[in-house]
């Protein structure tokens, strides 16, 4: 299917890596301008270079979206876009006995680095009658562990603000949506999965491991790990015109993981 995001610039935040790394690589397959946002210059120009090299077009942004003048300062650099992708976010450790500014530190990173973005971007997207908002949660808001409750927590406050957001630029051109990936197959999964099946004596080779992780780990009816660029390539459709009459909704991308359907 032909999406047509030529002509259309998107920034998709934390894209130095992992997830966010493919959905700038799938974005700019189908003919976006990828802003490749990242902490650090170095791994931020390495993603936009090698997205440059296969034939794409990006440029490298960096900038601590998690305070206002960071946030700031990111948007003045990128000017105008077309489509925001709130990708970023860190999954850290934590329980309930963690300290409440580990819990309002984790909304800074989590919630507010995307809310900052959608206050800078959203005014002009309004002005041109066009413009695409996604969030990026996790299935584990729909089923949340007793460790990490604050990420959890922060991942199931997306989905909401999606509805909100949604509501809030009602007949402007905008659309809202949040897309929730169930475990994903970054080179820091594959690493630390391969070097678990070493330590255990089995299988080394990602086909086998994968196995393993979608029977043990984190079971699905899809008997898969999912790849960055399967969430870019939902991503890249909600992004497109294709996707038009989508709106204010929450996309699953978990091989069928999660065990209820909101």
């Amino acid at each position: 299917m032909e999406l047509e995001l030529a002509g259309r610039t998107a920034l998709v935040t934390g894209s130095y890596r992992g997830t966010g790394e493919g959905v700038a690589q799938v974005m700019a397959r189908e003919g976006a301008k990828v802003w490749v946002h990242g902490f650090d210059g170095e791994p931020t120009e390495a993603v936009a270079s090698a997205i440059r090299a296969s034939g794409g077009s990006a440029e490298a942004v960096v900038g601590d979206i998690r305070t206002d003048a960071g946030a700031d300062a990111v948007a003045a650099a990128v000017g105008r876009v077309d489509i925001l992708v709130n990708n970023y976010g860190v999954a850290e450790g934590g329980s309930w006995e963690s300290d409440t500014e580990d819990w309002v530190d984790i909304y800074q990173k989590n919630v507010l680095s995307g809310v900052r973005l959608v206050h800078a971007f959203a005014p002009t997207m309004k002005e041109r009658g066009w413009g695409r908002v996604i969030f990026v949660s996790t299935v584990g808001y729909a089923r949340p562990n007793s460790k990490m409750p604050h990420y959890y927590a922060s991942k199931a406050a997306l989905v909401n603000m999606t509805v909100s957001l949604a509501k809030e630029l009602a007949n402007t051109g905008i659309t809202v949506n949040c897309v929730s990936p169930g475990i994903v197959a970054t080179r820091e999964i594959r690493e630390r999965f391969e070097r678990r099946a070493e330590r255990e004596g089995m299988p080394t080779n990602w086909a086998s491991v994968q196995k393993t992780i979608a029977r043990d780990f984190m079971p699905n009816p899809s008997g898969i790990v999912g790849d960055p660029e399967d969430v870019g390539n939902l991503i890249a459709f909600l992004a497109s015109d294709r996707a038009r009459y989508v709106n204010a909704s929450n996309l699953r991308i978990d091989g069928g993981a999660a065990d209820c359907i909101q």
